[in-house]
């Protein structure tokens, strides 16, 4: 069953990055970036295993990826910008935005100044919806956008070398999930409800 969904999970990456080359990684690093669920802790690792196939070159998967992370950013920021806050918590909930979410992106800003969109853009969640505050908040569009790239390429790295290694190890994972289906698919369930119910909590909040 892991095993059904992985290959399909792959072969959809893979087929969207073979088509697109290197822009492909960036096309679904942006999806993210605009606040559409699909997290980078799927994409990146998947462009790693192809890396471990020799189809795409390591620094490539993970630069392409941050800028993708920076074209994903951008219409976040302007939203911010333009709309302000008043726009974003009235509309924000459309965009799956929470008074939550931006609050907790707010502290970070409060907290560590520019070096914050440098900070969480290695953090998973957080660094979806820096760039909201960043544009309210009016920040230097070099600033934001420079270390969006630099805090991006980091963690694109890491999750690329995740990928790399899963590859490498990919027939032992393989035994591991044959032997937990069962195990695996409930944990991934209940973790997916408690995401979901979490994240629908803070827009009834709001």
């Amino acid at each position: 069953m892991i095993d059904n969904l992985l290959i399909w999970l792959s072969s959809t990456m893979e087929h969207i990055i073979t088509v697109l080359g290197p822009w492909g990684v960036s096309l679904l690093m942006a999806i993210e970036s605009c606040n559409i669920p699909l997290p980078s802790e799927a994409v990146l690792p998947f462009a790693g295993i192809l890396v471990n196939k020799g189809v795409m070159n390591f620094h490539v998967a993970a630069i392409f990826g941050a800028i993708g992370c920076v074209l994903g950013s951008i219409p976040s920021y302007y939203l911010g910008y333009f709309g302000g806050r008043p726009f974003v918590e009235k509309y924000g909930k459309y965009f799956l935005i929470s008074h939550k979410d931006l609050e907790e992106a707010d502290a970070w800003v409060d907290k560590y100044g520019d070096w914050a969109f440098f900070l969480c853009r290695m953090l998973p969640v957080v660094r979806t919806f820096i760039s909201l505050p960043a544009g309210i908040l009016r920040a230097r569009k070099r600033t934001f956008f420079t270390l969006t790239f630099l805090g991006s390429l980091i963690w694109c790295y890491l999750l690329v070398y995740v990928g790399v290694k899963m590859g490498e190890n990919m027939e032992a994972l393989k035994h591991i999930w044959h032997k937990f289906d069962a195990v695996i698919i409930i944990a991934c369930l209940i973790l997916g409800i408690l995401y979901v119910y979490k994240h629908f909590k803070h827009l009834k909040e709001s």
